[in-house]
């Protein structure tokens, strides 16, 4: 309901402009500076012509198509293929190709539109010819114009690219603004930019049609002709020459069509999304029972469709920054009962959806971590490898490693930094790649059996609520309870005993392994080849971020909250679950640290020059980095010493400390 009334708004305002816009393309279209008078007179005219209303009602239609595809295609989340294999997927898929194809033929409905209001040489498909080639010279004869066929096809090219940008460009993501104004202010900021764009674009449109119709528009032109039994012009040059296309008043014309056509469909685009991410407000306590699902608890702990739980963290933000009466709600009890449970249901999802980018970022870490660095070995040297002592214990190590996981969120120890397990004993060839599982770490020194410093993961790790999932080289006391062994003991199997119940692969398991490393080896030397499946590290980094906004507001709604908890909190709501948030955003923010310690990965955020085309995502993990140390300096500013007596564990404790101290 909130985004059906948004759409229609936009699709209101698309259309009321539509007659604008129509105007100033028919007075551009026939300009006269040696007869102003004669030109304005004209114009006037015009506007008020039976085709030109006809044309209005025609494109009026057809910004109600794309707007329909805009409401169709929207993402607040945007799709970032990391691969040009992955983008050549985008554009063929099925989707894309009826997106590309309905955009084409609209291009062509506004082009007709524009040739029609145009008139002179460009108004009609057929014309008498000039020169009557008949024997009986009383027969008049139609030929084609050229003209009108360059303008229509030249629409369609238009249309089509526009879709393709479309995808390219991300234009069906919606990018909320930073700074809440008016929704009128909003487009006449961004009305010039739409103008510029437009134009600029429109000219680069014009070259690639006369390139493409310098090479293959004889083909449209005799199907046309042979359909309609039309003759051409012997009179006229041909437009797939240089002569033809070298007319300035056609280039012109086809210029002019192609601004009029991308500034009434940007308009549409614009008005979308500045109304489709204007603020709401939810109610935080429902006045009547039946509204319970539509108050800002409930739809942050539903499954709403993601504009609107977007707008709900937006609007969660909002409250706990401007709204003080909204925030005495948050904090309120239930009567009867009562419990906090807006509170509880609050802070239970922001904390969820911190937990959930922890984890994620810790999988991309991890997968990070063993890219390129542990080495893949062939079928048949794994089978070789197996009849030794080394690969005996290594898979027994392997073995144990896969049993262990991330223990539960809330009371984990800390884990502790223990010594390198004797492996002196060990022969230490290829230790830590006998098995190349992306989910072993490659911390194991393939030669000294000891922490490789490359490694994102080396040091301590001071989170509560990390476990790693490669050899274990250091052991907490959780483990010790799940294994029931000493942290210096290891499980020792005797070679013997493992090397008779190893099982050698096949014969045909080993060729097939053989022939498909013989493969990849061979398309890793093709250029094409790794042209289009080679991975850009920058687009990698930027999906795994992608949506990362929600955080952001979590983040600084929930740090908010916090802050105001000192004085506003009347019932002390905030204090229960006060250690559970510290633990989380400390956690969070030594993964986030990691992460820009990565080879790959940018510590400064590029420049981002004013344009239409928003790509703010492509700076989101640099104002979570800012956003997340400025909300847990917040709560250490607000709270001061009161959070030494918060229960947190040893190596958070000094993090936090540093926080206080203002050495972070």
């Amino acid at each position: 309901m909130i985004l059906g009334w948004r759409v229609a708004a936009s699709i209101a305002w698309s259309v009321l402009l539509l007659p604008l816009c129509t105007a100033v393309f028919i007075s551009i279209s026939s300009i006269d500076l040696f007869h102003p008078i004669q030109w304005i007179s004209n114009s006037f005219n015009d506007w008020y012509t039976s085709y030109v209303i006809f044309c209005i009602l025609l494109m009026s239609v057809v910004i109600l198509i794309i707007s329909i595809f805009n409401v169709e295609f929207y993402a607040v989340v945007p799709s970032i293929p990391c691969s040009r294999l992955a983008l050549l997927g985008k554009i063929i898929h099925p989707r894309q190709v009826i997106h590309s194809v309905v955009h084409a033929i609209m291009g062509m409905l506004v082009a007709w539109c524009a040739a029609v209001m145009t008139k002179g040489k460009f108004q009609f498909l057929a014309l008498p010819c000039t020169a009557s080639e008949s024997l009986d010279g009383a027969v008049q004869h139609m030929c084609l114009n050229e003209y009108h066929l360059f303008l229509l096809l030249s629409g369609a090219f238009m249309g089509y690219n526009y879709s393709l940008l479309y995808l390219v460009n991300n234009m069906n993501y919606l990018p909320f603004p930073v700074i809440q104004q008016y929704k009128y202010l909003r487009f006449r900021r961004s009305l010039p930019l739409l103008v510029k764009r437009s134009c600029v674009e429109s000219l680069y449109f014009v070259r690639n049609v006369c390139v493409a119709y310098y090479f293959f528009g004889y083909i449209p032109r005799a199907w046309i002709s042979t359909t309609m039994d039309l003759n051409t012009d012997s009179k006229l040059h041909p437009l797939d020459t240089l002569t033809g296309l070298l007319d300035l008043s056609l280039l012109y014309h086809t210029w002019l069509c192609g601004i009029f056509l991308l500034i009434t469909w940007h308009i549409a685009w614009l008005l979308f999304k500045i109304y489709a991410t204007e603020a709401h407000h939810f109610p935080v306590q429902p006045t009547f029972a039946e509204e319970t699902d539509q108050c800002l608890p409930k739809i942050l702990n539903s499954n709403p469709p993601l504009l609107i739980k977007f707008l709900a963290l937006q609007d969660l933000m909002l409250l706990s920054q401007y709204s003080p009466a909204r925030r005495q709600e948050v904090f309120s009890l239930s009567q009867p009962g009562g419990h906090p449970h807006n509170w509880t249901a609050i802070s239970k999802e922001c904390l969820n959806l911190l937990s959930d980018l922890t984890q994620k970022l810790i999988m991309q870490q991890e997968a990070a971590a063993t890219n390129g660095r542990v080495k893949q070995l062939s079928a048949g040297e794994l089978g070789r490898s197996l009849s030794s002592s080394e690969a005996a214990v290594t898979e027994e190590i392997a073995f144990q490693t896969q049993r262990s996981n991330v223990v539960s969120k809330t009371h984990m120890p800390s884990l502790v930094k223990s010594s390198l397990l004797p492996l002196k004993a060990l022969s230490t060839s290829d230790l830590g790649s006998s098995f190349g599982s992306p989910f072993s770490s490659p911390p194991l020194n393939h030669k000294a059996g000891i922490l490789d410093l490359n490694s994102p993961w080396h040091g301590s790790v001071q989170s509560p609520h990390v476990m790693r999932r490669g050899p274990k080289l250091w052991t907490s006391g959780s483990d010790q309870q799940m294994n029931g062994s000493h942290p210096a003991s290891f499980p020792v199997i005797s070679v013997a005993r493992i090397g008779s119940e190893a099982i050698q692969p096949s014969f045909i398991y080993t060729w097939l392994q053989n022939k498909q490393e013989q493969v990849r080896n061979f398309l890793s030397k093709r250029v094409l080849i790794m042209y289009f499946f080679s991975k850009h590290p920058e687009a990698s980094i930027q999906a795994v971020f992608s949506d990362t906004q929600m955080h952001i507001w979590a983040l600084e709604g929930l740090s908010r909250l916090v802050a105001a908890s000192f004085t506003e909190d009347r019932f002390g709501v905030v204090q229960t679950t006060l250690p559970a948030i510290l633990n989380t955003l400390l956690t969070l923010q030594e993964v986030v640290d990691k992460h820009f310690k990565l080879p790959h990965a940018s510590s400064k955020p590029p420049r981002i020059s004013g344009s239409l085309m928003d790509t703010s995502y492509k700076t989101l993990r640099f104002a979570l980095r800012a956003s997340l140390k400025t909300a847990i300096y917040r709560i250490t500013t607000t709270f001061g010493e009161h959070l030494n007596a918060v229960q947190v564990s040893p190596e958070h404790k000094k993090r936090l400390q540093q926080f206080l101290e203002f050495k972070e």
